[in-house]
């Protein structure tokens, strides 16, 4: 045997891949031809040693034999359907490894064919959604999302609260910097505010500021302390979605992507102020376009069937934001709130104090006493200053200081009177 063929045997044990038999047909008319091996094998643009196998084989090698299916008994496939119901809990391994258990040896891939049809139908109980339709008044569905947006010449990772009602569609956002508790709750309660009144409920997803546990067999949440108090304060009865089922609030999730994709899309804005202006213009804008599934301007539908079903405001309300969070005192006398920046007596500067975000102030705490206290700004990265927190200071943070020191450049002449005249 020559040696360039004794380099292509196939090694026992490793399977070689199958050719098409077209290009097998190929080889074998070329080789009739008297082509050689590696002329054969550079026109059809394979290997050499291909080449040589399929020449060696002649015409068997044409051919394919394949193991035959295994096939699964009655007894076997409804053992088999049984176990991947309960114990297996949907997995076809361990159906298998249960099997084995009883003494019966069956192929994953024939237990995968007989569960495939089951399969098939849980996932499509999973992912067919109802379009469940609320009555006027009944039900407002609550979300945020998150999309980065140029304001002046920074890019902000901004958060998006959007409330749209159930019946009309009206839909409301607005623009937060942070997505904690007091965010979520002054969210909810800026949305009844703009529409005037109160839904009946109130859907939300699993986030840990709003649920504290979802117990899907008893169907049943904890909601977080803050959270429902807000809404008892409100009047207001908060349902939860079931986890990783968002499409149960399907009509607040495409509200989420319509603000973030229209709009937001890719504008710039000059502010957060600016931001916020455009939101409420927007907002006026969406509320007259006809919806696609309802086929009417959300605003009509809620002027002619919702505005009288919801229930009124409430007279005094507890504040939403009672935000209490320490705070160290940073070397130029500001502490950090949610990107903004709020001034602290100069005396206090690496000292630890407590800040009280409130719904339109921010109070700063040394112990029991309030040594700040500043208006709420929403700019991010903006600076709240106290000129009074700096006075004694050498330096301004709001005026500039020429800091430089004094020239004592002088002129080659100045040295050389010193020196008793030219050297």
């Amino acid at each position: 045997m020559e040696p360039d063929v004794l380099q292509d045997q196939a090694l026992p044990g490793i399977e070689t891949a199958m050719v098409d038999p077209e290009i097998v047909r190929h080889i074998q008319a070329f080789k009739a031809l008297g082509w050689g091996s590696r002329r054969i094998a550079d026109e059809l643009g394979i290997a050499r040693r291909t080449v040589q196998r399929y020449v060696r084989g002649g015409a068997a090698a044409t051919s394919q034999t394949r193991p035959k299916r295994q096939a699964m008994t009655t007894e076997q496939r409804a053992a088999a359907m049984e176990l991947f119901e309960t114990t297996a809990e949907g997995n076809a391994v361990v159906v298998k490894d249960l099997l084995a258990e009883r003494g019966q040896v069956v192929s994953l891939r024939a237990i995968q064919r007989a569960v495939q049809p089951y399969r098939k139908a849980r996932r499509a109980a999973e992912v067919a959604t109802v379009r469940f339709e609320t009555a006027p008044g009944h039900q407002l569905q609550i979300d945020f999302g998150e999309k980065s947006v140029r304001i002046g010449s920074r890019r902000v990772r901004v958060l998006l609260f959007v409330a749209v009602l159930g019946y009309s569609r009206r839909t409301y956002v607005r623009a937060f910097l942070s997505q904690r508790h007091d965010d979520w709750r002054e969210g909810l309660a800026s949305a009844f505010q703009h529409f005037g009144g109160v839904t009946q409920t109130v859907l939300i997803d699993n986030a840990r500021a709003l649920v504290v546990e979802h117990d899907r067999e008893r169907k049943s949440v904890r909601l977080h302390p803050a959270f429902e108090a807000f809404c008892r304060d409100w009047g207001v009865v908060a349902r939860a979605c079931q986890p990783y089922r968002a499409r149960t609030k399907g009509k607040t999730e495409r509200g989420v992507g319509y603000a973030k994709h229209n709009a937001l899309a890719g504008r710039a804005f000059d502010s957060f102020e600016h931001l916020h202006l455009h939101l409420a213009q927007w907002m006026v804008n969406a509320d007259e376009r006809d919806h696609g599934t309802t086929h009417e301007a959300p605003r009509v539908r809620f002027v002619r069937d919702e505005a009288a079903a919801l229930r009124p405001l409430p007279a005094n309300p507890v504040p939403v934001r009672q935000r209490r969070e320490p705070r160290k005192v940073s070397a130029d006398c500001f502490v950090d709130v949610d990107t903004i920046r709020y001034s602290v007596p100069h005396r206090l500067v690496r000292a630890q104090v407590e800040v009280l975000v409130g719904d339109d102030e921010v109070v700063v705490f040394d112990g029991a006493t309030v040594v700040a206290r500043h208006g709420r700004s929403r700019e991010p990265h903006a600076r709240v200053i106290d000129k009074q927190h700096f006075e004694g200071l050498c330096r301004s943070p709001v005026q500039h200081v020429d800091v430089r020191p004094p020239s004592f450049e002088r002129s080659l002449d100045a040295y050389t009177e010193a020196a008793g005249g030219a050297w």
